[in-house]
């Protein structure tokens, strides 16, 4: 029986916590499936087309990429997915983490939520402090793949 779990986020920009996470999950699942959160309220740095191309750059071309206008479940339920595969990188994410795992379970107590603890050189890149330092002009290479670091270069030239 082939295991998928769906690995949920706005990866605008994906980071290499983010595909450190994904390596992870792909050894524990035969499918992981990346689910872009859209809400046509908020606009973000990459558009989800975008975000479809520099995911499949770096983690592959096979990577299946979905996006989803609602809740998390209903996308892991969309693609079948036994799991929901979330990253940590501190006691704060595990905290928040928990409350939505908790709320998950309840709404869809046939899909677990898999916590992987990100690896120490990824664990204080955040999506967000890389955009900032990105639009100030700064060297962002350590934080992300270099495919993305050129994206970012292009969108703030």
């Amino acid at each position: 029986m082939k295991r998928t779990a769906l690995y949920a986020g706005s990866f605008d920009p994906l980071t290499n916590g983010h595909a450190d996470i994904f390596a992870q999950a792909s050894r524990l699942f035969d499918d992981v499936v990346v689910g872009i959160g859209v809400q046509p309220s908020k606009s973000g740095l990459f558009t989800f087309e975008e975000r479809v191309g520099l995911i499949r750059a770096v983690l592959g071309d096979e990577t299946r990429v979905v996006a989803f206008p609602g809740l998390v479940v209903d996308a892991a339920r969309d693609v079948g997915a036994a799991a929901i595969v979330r990253g940590l990188r501190d006691g704060t994410d595990l905290d928040y983490e928990m409350q939505m795992a908790g709320m998950n379970g309840t709404m869809a107590s046939e899909i677990t939520t898999v916590f992987l603890p990100a690896s120490p050189p990824t664990r204080p890149i955040t999506a967000t402090l890389v955009r900032q330092i990105a639009k100030m002009g700064g060297d962002v290479s350590a934080f992300v793949p270099q495919t993305v670091a050129d994206a970012l270069k292009r969108k703030f030239a």
